[in-house]
């Protein structure tokens, strides 16, 4: 770079040059003209039908003198139909506004269809749909290069829908007939999983959809490999049947987790973003940590964490930070490198981080089928050892560069802050008191959401009442009636949110707020992208399970590994989930690695949320691990600095990650699992135990990679340090007490050391 560069230069070089999405390549908009308004608004009816269908209220059923949500839904459609027959005659244009209202009539009219509940299977199958449907129309409008190539994009989307439409409109006829496909089942299963397939590759490149066409390989000539990894011989038909009709295959759990749980915490974090939560974070964190030693990093770890509260997604927590937080600290001091590692490292742990966590804790609990605030729970310790690693990281690299705070002056007054906008956090707060009081994480996900875009329909309202008594009388009112209708049924909170819809429409600061939200359930249909097509073509994996029984061959192999030695069988489990994650996303990973791991790892004596979060660690610490290391690579851009060694010191930060899972499985009570013979005082001390020890652990690891304590180390004591961590993280006789000595004797020989080289200084 010259030296005459001027400040529009360096802010439009720091800039990426377009924003796209890391984890499907598309950029963060639907398309310009009238192609990308319709998309646009397909997004919203998708939001729109899976909010109906997640919050579970039968819109047929009375609950006012008579009335239901559907008169109330008619009345509002004919309403909107009317005002636009009247913008027509005023010659005005209706385009947008004809495709918004039959994008809400679709979405409503697909669940009216059964009475106003749909079934499980049609909503899962409507759902795979409309990904399939938004994933062709982005192709279409952002990589095609000319009009052909745009409209066989826009083709094979909607073929994809209207598989799903041939699921919703003869549901009872596949039912009655199941196992007894028709010609026509038969070309439409080949289509949903030839579609599918596609869809996936030119979304997310070719690594999952070839592990699944393996898989879909086997099924179909399995029966002519040798034994034993033959099995008896299946028909078309029969593979056919079983991934493609059904809950087994591409409708199975992980598109039902989707299906629900996922995709209205992916809104929930949407409707968050506006509301403005992730700047009081950014701010919040910069009040509390950015005159701290090394301060830009250790808000982009305190900032993170809060983020990874809301989101739970890795990568999108990487580019919606990064681009604040990764030139803070490049300018502040640190490597561009090390500043991309921090980033990425401390944006991956909000999968782990509760109470939100990351999609995979969804799937996780309903396969092991356990509450999930029981994932929750085994989350907590292990989540804050990763963060405080992060945070040693960054503190003892700033201590090594002599990197000091940011002025005191320049930075936000946390007291300030949080008294301005205390009530921005107000849904997520309802959101973790709901799900540790034992309401299922839809119903708390419902509630949230509807409170946050309560808040945001609100404060709209609000800021145009000129009286500040109004105001307060306002938010009070509000308070009491969302507080009644959460006590008596969700169908109220709808209601409220529908009353301070109407009263913004008539408003003009209102109608921006209400497109504000509207482009909010729009951003989170495409979110979902990249969630909801793995989950639908990994269960092309587990279909291969269930129907093949390839689980229990590999199980056998892994079994008579583990019962001579466990260690042996972990490592191959932490290794097969590295290599599988350097192609496929954390949820593949995740689902593919529990049917064939986790099973092994529970008959092996590990418990049976250990097993599972074993698997989970290793799919998250894959997006950290080169060569591929997408969360590295998405920070790249922001950071200037090659992927792969933003992956080399993410890996060096996240080290404690790679560890963590090992001393959880020789000693669950570090993950707060129930263990025999503990009960009471004597457990909790097990628990304060495990948490000192994994923490001086973390704490010698952090010293002896980053090559400084209170002063630099040489190569000698990083070894110790080294060593002494690794007695305390191994299970055998005698290497706790080895590790505690060594620890002290480490630190006891440093600061000797340190003194002796003062005090000739100080006479």
């Amino acid at each position: 770079m010259s030296q005459g560069v001027n400040n529009s230069e360096l802010a439009q070089m720091e800039a990426p040059s377009e924003s796209v999405n890391p984890e499907h390549g598309l950029p963060e908009s639907f398309g310009d003209g009238l192609l990308g308004r319709l998309l646009f608004w397909i997004a919203v009816s998708f939001s729109t039908f899976q909010i109906i269908t997640s919050f579970g209220i039968p819109l047929d059923q009375p609950f006012i003198a008579g009335l239901s949500l559907t008169h109330l839904w008619a009345v509002a459609m004919v309403a909107w139909a009317a005002w636009l027959a009247g913008l027509a005659v005023r010659r005005r244009s209706i385009i947008d506004g004809a495709l918004g209202w039959a994008a809400i009539a679709g979405a409503f009219g697909l669940v009216l269809w059964f009475g106003g509940s749909m079934p499980s299977q049609v909503v899962r199958t409507i759902h795979v749909g409309f990904l399939c449907l938004v994933a062709g129309a982005m192709i279409a409008n952002h990589r095609s290069g000319s009009s052909s190539l745009r409209a066989i994009g826009w083709i094979v989307g909607v073929a994809s829908f209207l598989v799903g439409l041939y699921h919703w409109a003869l549901y009872e006829e596949l039912v009655i007939r199941a196992g007894e496909l028709t010609t026509l089942d038969l070309v439409v299963g080949i289509a949903s999983l030839a579609i599918l397939i596609y869809l996936v590759w030119r979304v997310m490149g070719p690594a999952l959809p070839i592990v699944a066409g393996l898989f879909l390989a086997y099924c179909l000539f399995g029966h002519y490999l040798p034994a034993p990894l033959d099995h008896r011989g299946y028909s078309l038909e029969q593979v056919i049947e079983h991934m493609s009709f059904g809950t087994e295959g591409i409708y199975g759990t992980p598109t039902l987790v989707s299906a629900t749980y996922i995709f209205l915490f992916i809104l929930f974090g949407a409707f968050m973003e506006k509301a403005g939560v992730i700047d009081f974070f950014n701010d919040i964190s910069m009040a509390v940590f950015g005159d701290k030693q090394g301060g830009p990093g250790k808000v982009c770890v305190a900032s993170s964490a809060l983020m990874g509260t809301v989101s739970g997604s890795g990568v999108a927590n990487v580019v919606a930070s990064g681009q604040f937080t990764i030139p803070l600290m490049k300018r502040f001091g640190f490597t561009s490198a090390f500043a991309g590692g921090v980033e990425a490292t401390s944006s991956m742990g909000g999968q782990i981080m509760p109470p939100v966590m990351g999609a995979v804790a969804f799937i996780m609990a309903e396969t092991i089928d356990v509450p999930y605030s029981k994932i929750v729970e085994a989350a907590i310790i292990p989540a804050v050892l990763y963060f405080a690693a992060c945070y040693l990281a960054v503190h003892l690299e700033a201590g090594k560069r002599n990197l000091r705070g940011l002025p005191k002056a320049e930075l936000p007054n946390a007291w300030a802050e949080m008294k301005s906008k205390w009530f921005l956090i107000a849904p997520l707060g309802v959101l973790v008191y709901l799900l540790f009081t034992g309401y299922t994480p839809l119903f708390a996900g419902a509630v949230g959401l509807s409170l946050t875009v309560a808040l945001i329909l609100g404060t709209a309202i609000a800021a145009g009442l000129a009286v500040p008594a109004l105001r307060i009388v306002f938010w009070i009112g509000l308070a009491l009636v969302a507080t009644y209708s959460l006590a008596s049924t969700v169908t109220l909170v709808v209601l409220v949110v529908a009353a301070l819809s109407l009263w913004n429409a008539f408003t003009g600061r209102g109608r921006t707020t209400l497109q504000a939200c509207v482009d909010a359930m729009a951003d989170g249909a495409r979110q979902a992208l990249p969630v909801g097509l793995a989950c639908a073509v990994v269960g092309i994996v587990i279909g291969t399970m269930t129907l093949t029984g390839l689980g229990t061959i590999v199980g056998t192999w892994m079994i008579s590994i583990g019962k001579e030695n466990i260690f042996a069988a972990l490592v191959l489990t932490m290794i097969f989930s590295l290599i599988l994650g350097m192609g496929i996303p954390t949820i593949p990973n995740y689902i593919i690695t529990s049917s064939l791991a986790a099973p092994i790892l529970l008959q092996l004596d590990v418990p049976l949320i250990v097993s599972h979060m074993f698997v989970f660690y290793f799919g998250i610490m894959a997006d950290l691990t080169p060569p591929v290391a997408l969360a590295a690579f998405a920070a790249a851009p922001m950071a200037k600095e090659s992927g792969l060694k933003i992956g080399i010191q993410a890996v060096r930060i996240a080290l404690p990650g790679f560890v963590i899972p090992y001393m959880a499985v020789y000693d669950p009570t570090l993950m707060l699992q129930p263990v025999p013979g503990l009960e009471g005082a004597g457990y909790w001390l097990a628990v304060v135990y495990i948490v000192i020890k994994a923490s001086l652990a973390m704490v010698l690891w952090g010293m002896a990679s980053v090559g400084y304590f209170l002063k630099p180390l040489a190569w000698w004591e990083r070894l110790w340090a080294a060593v002494a961590a690794g007695f305390l993280v191994a299970a055998i006789t005698l290497t706790d007490e080895i590790g505690f000595v060594l620890a002290a004797l480490f630190v006891g020989f440093h600061v000797w050391q340190l003194r002796r080289v003062a005090t000739p200084a100080v006479g």
